[in-house]
């Protein structure tokens, strides 16, 4: 029934403008969920009971898969099998009662001030790849971007006489300050390096290769991962933690909920929530650390 996860990935890219990330994790579950029963009960998808289910969930776990991977397994397959329903091919889910172990959530690592600053030192300004890179790294902590929003940037985004970037997310635009920095690093960029990185003069893309056509998520990868071996940063680092980082050391210098949600382009303020928790913990370890009596 590959037909039908076809047209389930095409909703998901069409209709739910998923990202490209979520949408490559949901399929890869469902497709490797489906060679499992075709090659173990011998049936397709549109056949499955909640027994299937619950047996490749159990395989899943005994095959040493952690407690959340089978957690965002369940969940890509309830949300395609709501999928499969409302489309009428089946009446019911045989995604109803199953509960798994989510296992203890880990809240995502962030850098201290101190570790942002020794990052954002890394690169050299002194060829065009040392200045596109100080501009991308200014850019993305200045506006908690995600990598897909940051390299997704087009130079009409950005305006730097008032000091912002259009960002254009998947479910909703948002314009974002820059602090003076950032601004610096990018107008600097912008108006003294871009136009001689490029390939050709009418490449849209704000940042970048060397090539000279727009950066990839590869390509921003190594070059974080370089500059966290030259500053000799051992915490797990990846673009997704330098947007975690914007978010609380925002919530730990002042800003509301509700202003942050705006800024991160949040549908849900739940996701937002999950910052004050981590704001919250880093407060008990502080005073844990530091109160005589704790």
């Amino acid at each position: 029934m590959l037909d039908l996860i076809g047209a389930y990935e095409n909703y998901l890219s069409k209709v739910k403008q998923a990202s490209a990330n979520t949408i490559a994790s949901y399929m890869r579950d469902i497709r490797q969920f489906a060679d499992w029963l075709q090659d173990n009960e011998g049936m397709d998808v549109v056949d499955a009971a909640q027994v299937n289910i619950s047996g490749y969930l159990s395989h899943l776990e005994s095959d040493g898969r952690s407690a959340a991977t089978v957690s965002r397994t369940l969940a890509s397959l309830k949300n395609f099998y709501s999928y499969v329903v409302s489309s009428g091919f089946l009446e019911n889910t045989p995604v109803m009662d199953i509960r798994v172990d989510r296992g203890e959530k880990k809240l995502p690592q962030i850098l201290t001030g101190k570790e942002i600053e020794l990052l954002l030192a890394q690169p050299a300004c002194v060829d065009a790849k040392g200045f596109r890179d100080k501009a991308m790294l200014e850019v993305m902590y200045a506006t908690g971007m995600r990598v897909t929003e940051l390299l997704s940037l087009d130079i009409d985004a950005v305006n730097l006489e008032l000091g912002v970037i259009k960002c254009d997310g998947a479910r909703k635009s948002r314009t974002i300050p820059l602090y003076p920095a950032a601004l610096r690093a990018l107008t600097v960029y912008i108006r003294n390096v871009r136009a001689g990185m490029l390939a050709q003069p009418e490449e849209k893309a704000l940042f970048v290769n060397v090539g000279g056509v727009r950066m990839s998520r590869q390509g921003f990868w190594k070059i974080l991962k370089h500059y966290q071996e030259t500053a000799h940063i051992e915490k797990e680092l990846t673009p997704h933690t330098l947007r975690h980082s914007f978010a609380v050391h925002l919530l730990e210098n002042g800003a509301d909920l509700s202003s942050l949600q705006e800024l991160m382009g949040h549908s849900d303020i739940s996701s937002t929530q999950l910052y004050t928790q981590m704001v919250n913990q880093k407060l008990k370890s502080v005073y844990a650390k530091c109160h005589p009596k704790a």
